[in-house]
C-alpha cells in the first residue's frame, strides 16, 4: 500500500466498517488525536495518511479486544 489514493481508499472502506458494524465505536473517531492538526496548514502527505490508517486499526483492534469482539468481517 504505497500511493496517497490506495491509502485514501483504505481509511474509507474502514471508516465506513467503523461506522456501519461498531457504531458505538464511530462516534469517538472526532476525538482521536490524530485528526487535530498541531500546525496552522498541515500538510497531509502519503506518511499522515499511513499514521492515520494505522491509528484507525489500532483503534478498532483495541476495541474489540477489550470488548470480547469477534471479527465481523468474512
Amino acid at each position: 500500500m504505497g500511493n496517497r489514493r490506495q491509502i485514501l481508499e483504505e481509511i474509507n472502506k474502514l471508516t465506513y466498517m467503523i461506522e456501519t458494524d461498531y457504531p458505538e465505536l464511530y462516534q469517538f473517531l472526532d476525538e482521536n488525536p490524530m485528526t487535530i492538526p498541531s500546525e496552522a496548514h498541515p500538510e497531509v502527505d502519503t506518511e499522515a495518511l499511513k499514521v492515520y490508517l494505522e491509528g484507525l486499526t489500532q483503534i478498532l483492534e483495541h476495541y474489540k479486544v477489550t470488548h470480547k469482539i469477534n471479527d465481523k468481517q468474512s
